[in-house]
């Protein structure tokens, strides 16, 4: 049984593997065409529902130094597993006010502040534990219901807001856009982003820096670079289709 479950992690890591690299080639291409090189282009790897084994192959082979989590639970249980030494941990999912308190400490940054109520709490955990914590914006850019985000129109207010309190620094904006086949709507609503990502940077807002725009996932991750994406949330195309 031992034997076959190791064949199979190593099948599975070839497979990690060749993928991984088709995404870094995808990268780079999308990076020329925009005018900028793969090294501006910062790659995460989004690991919901992955084992800590696969985690850990693409740290200790491939050079991967950001992953990704969406749940707070899920994160705490992986994390005493994972090859975290030079590592950045995110969370990229809904935060819910009453979990601020468990993962406050445990990212380096969390992507997805769509409201002051979170960020309040989020400063308070962080002066308990005498850190700052780095935060993204998160944008429903396409005005859906059925997604979490402030409204493109809100954004820079919620920076003000978030910019007086103490212990957080917002460090840039998030997105998920909605699912789209039409490459040019999909390209408008990156578009859309970059605009605002640009409009608060030059508003030079205290304590707000517009250092990452953080869009494009399996899916559209090629779209979102060409438009001016600087870090890329990849997980099913490189571990494949994700098993529930």
């Amino acid at each position: 049984m031992e034997k076959l479950l190791n064949e199979y992690r190593e099948q599975q890591c070839a497979k990690i593997d060749e993928n991984l690299k088709i995404v870094r080639e995808r990268i780079n291409e999308a990076a020329i065409k925009s005018g900028r090189t793969a090294e501006d282009i910062r790659l995460m790897v989004v690991t919901k529902t992955i084992e800590p084994c696969f985690i850990n192959h693409v740290i200790d082979n491939s050079g991967v130094t950001l992953i990704g989590e969406n749940r707070v639970q899920e994160l705490l249980s992986k994390k005493p597993k994972l090859h975290l030494d030079d590592v950045e941990v995110h969370l990229i999912g809904h935060l819910q006010t009453n979990k601020v308190r468990q993962v406050v400490g445990e990212v380096s940054t969390i992507q997805s502040v769509d409201r002051l109520k979170v960020a309040k709490e989020i400063s308070k955990q962080s002066q308990k534990q005498g850190i700052t914590t780095n935060v993204l914006i998160e944008v429903n850019i396409g005005g859906e219901e059925s997604k979490f985000g402030t409204t493109i129109e809100n954004a820079p207010d919620l920076c003000y807001q978030i910019s007086e309190l103490p212990n957080i620094k917002v460090q840039g904006l998030m997105t998920i856009p909605p699912i789209c086949d039409d490459e040019k709507v999909l390209r408008q609503h990156f578009s859309d982003m970059k605009k605002l990502f640009i409009d608060i940077e030059y508003k030079k807002i205290d304590n707000i820096y517009m250092k990452i725009l953080s869009m494009g996932m399996s899916s559209d991750y090629y779209e979102a670079i060409l438009e001016g994406a600087n870090l890329v949330r990849i997980g099913s195309s490189i571990f494949g289709a994700r098993q529930y």
